[in-house]
């Protein structure tokens, strides 16, 4: 064991984090939610949860369900509305030594266009993250993800609209992840963050109905890991801008995978549940990581995969 402080400091694109730990969309509320638990400043950054133009009470209960190695969940996108956001919560967020991403979606390209023109010249927000995963009304209920030219249109529209580095997140819901990633890069996109939850259901075979209300939900957690850095692989290969990995991610050794793989950062999502500081032992975990190996850098460790066998 190796008595230095090794710097867990990471680069992505234009952001410079104090570490490549990040708490992810949809599972960290407004950060002010964990605060009794532990001083969310000691994370690489937050990720909000995701925020419409408008409020937003999304689908009916049941809308979480447990399953092998992860859980489904079908909240509908549920928030306050960014308007109650900039008034009520990013005045706290302020106070926090963190990287603050907004995840930000629409269902339209004009809607995502207004929710990042409402963040231009916020301070105290480092980034937008875009989740692309929502359906098109304009075009039928497909969502934006499954098109590449509708995926680039997004962003191109956000890009335009917005005075922050852009962070596109990317569906596994697709035939070809590297299709979807090429395009947002081509539209100027900072960065990507994957994946999105893959979408499941489950069924009470006594009652021979849907457990969730909405029938279909997006599958979460450990189950979904081995899936998440095979595409995080295949899009590192794929594109020059930097990925940040999500994808169960429970522990250091998974963060591993996914910076080893060649993100350049992670985000901790489902862990959170069973272990409200599941993002902070991550964290600790990779210290010891780097103490115990005599790494003076954690970024010296990203993208060092071996495939020559």
């Amino acid at each position: 064991m190796h008595d230095m402080e090794p710097d867990l400091s990471v680069r992505v694109g234009p952001l410079r984090l104090k570490n490549p730990v990040l708490a992810a969309s949809g599972t960290f509320g407004y950060g002010q939610e964990y605060q009794p638990l532990f001083d969310p400043s000691l994370l690489g950054g937050i990720v909000v949860k995701g925020l419409s133009l408008h409020p937003r009470a999304g689908n009916p209960p049941p809308r979480i369900v447990e399953t092998p190695c992860g859980m489904l969940n079908a909240i509908g996108l549920a928030n306050i509305g960014v308007e109650r956001f900039l008034r009520e919560k990013l005045p706290r967020l302020r106070g926090l030594d963190t990287a603050v991403v907004a995840n930000i979606y629409g269902h339209s390209v004009e809607d995502y266009g207004e929710v990042a023109g409402a963040l231009r010249g916020v301070e105290g927000i480092d980034a937008l993250e875009v989740n692309i995963s929502c359906p098109n009304v304009r075009q039928g209920g497909m969502a934006f993800c499954t098109d590449p030219a509708a995926s680039a249109r997004v962003t191109e529209t956000v890009l335009a609209r917005s005075d922050k580095p852009v962070i596109v997140k990317l569906s596994p819901n697709v035939t070809d992840i590297r299709e979807p990633a090429a395009a947002v890069e081509r539209a100027g996109a900072h960065a990507l963050s994957l994946i999105n939850t893959l979408t499941g259901m489950v069924v009470d075979v006594e009652t021979r109905r849907p457990v969730l209300a909405n029938v279909k939900g997006g599958l979460s957690g450990p189950a979904i890991r081995p899936v998440a850095v095979r595409m995080v692989h295949e899009v590192v290969e794929a594109v020059g801008i930097p990925v940040i990995g999500v994808g169960g991610i429970a522990t250091g050794r998974d963060a591993l995978e996914f910076l080893i793989t060649g993100a350049r950062a992670v985000e901790v999502g489902t862990a959170g549940f069973a272990d409200p500081r599941a993002t902070v032992r991550i964290l600790e975990d990779l210290r010891g990581f780097c103490r115990s190996r005599g790494i003076e850098r954690l970024e010296t460790v990203i993208g060092t995969l071996r495939t020559d066998g």
